[in-house]
């Protein structure tokens, strides 16, 4: 009998010496996860985000510091990470940016956005998640609009009585998914156009504007130029800018200006308006506007 007691005293000090199951985590059914976003690719003289904003699966939530660390447990599976910042201008859904529509009496008739949107940023990567697991991830954030000048160079006699130049440019891309780098329809913006008078292009006109892109089978200049007194009336513009801007969607952290001359269509005998030939890439061009 003392034989058998000893078993099971034996048995039961054994059984209390089993540790509980360890984990890595407090929540060794989920995965949590932090997210610190790179501001490095953005171009010269833009400052990084006062706001941006985090989804994955059925979470949302915005930071201002430079990592965000929620208190939310997800579920082990596949998730898209999706960032991006709040921007004038353009609004979010999904991973789809939109620009905002044109107003005011510049917009023209048909579909106008806004020329002058905000800076927008995003990242979009595939994150697994297991349980009992933290993620610190870091989302590379890619600069999604593009500021694009264009300056051209009357000629002729009229040139000095030139007071306005009205014009718009096609093919500029409204909206785009950025999990895909699939860009909408094409939209127009207008152009707008103030003389330079002071530095070495004084006398030219420039025109600056920021696009999510460009889209489309061609970006086509048109538009109008109008003379001091009505003297001459005003003649047509016109232009094809698609070669000129066929990269326009890479590289969108260095900002892009074009130059090119205003030549004389004479059509027959008859004088019928301008063209703009020979855009060129401006590198550090000297061109103060009057605004």
């Amino acid at each position: 009998m003392k034989k058998i007691y000893t078993i099971i005293l034996t048995a039961l000090l054994l059984s209390s010496c089993v540790k509980d199951t360890l984990y890595d985590t407090p929540h060794p059914d989920h995965g949590m996860i932090s997210v610190t976003a790179d501001w490095t690719a953005r171009g010269e003289g833009i400052d990084i985000p006062a706001t941006w904003t985090v989804t994955m699966g059925d979470y949302t939530g915005t930071e201002t510091s430079a990592t965000h660390a929620p208190d939310h447990l997800f579920d082990p599976g596949s998730y898209t990470l999706a960032v991006w910042n709040p921007a004038e201008e353009i609004t979010v859904s999904g991973t789809t940016a939109t620009v905002a529509a044109a107003t005011g009496n510049d917009a023209g008739s048909g579909a106008f956005i806004s020329n002058a949107p905000g800076w927008l940023f995003t990242s979009v990567q595939q994150v697994l998640i297991e349980k009992d697991t933290d993620y610190p991830l870091t989302a590379a954030m890619k600069q999604q609009v593009r500021e694009l000048t264009l300056v051209v160079e009357p000629t002729g006699d009229a040139a000095g009585r030139i007071t306005e130049i009205v014009a718009h440019l096609t093919g500029a891309a409204g909206t785009l998914d950025f999990a895909t780098d699939t860009y909408g329809a094409a939209s127009n913006v207008v152009l707008p156009f103030t003389k330079i008078t002071e530095g070495n292009d004084a006398g030219k006109w420039k025109a600056t504007v920021r696009l999510l892109g460009v889209t489309g089978t061609e970006q086509l200049l048109t538009g109008e130029i109008r003379y001091a007194d009505g003297n001459p009336t005003p003649t047509t513009l016109k232009s094809d800018l698609t070669e000129a801007l066929k990269e326009f969607n890479t590289g969108k952290s260095a900002s892009l200006t074009l130059g090119g001359t205003l030549v004389e269509t004479p059509e027959e005998t008859e004088f019928s308006g301008f063209e703009i030939t020979g855009w060129e890439t401006v590198e550090g061009g000297d061109a103060s506007a009057e605004m």
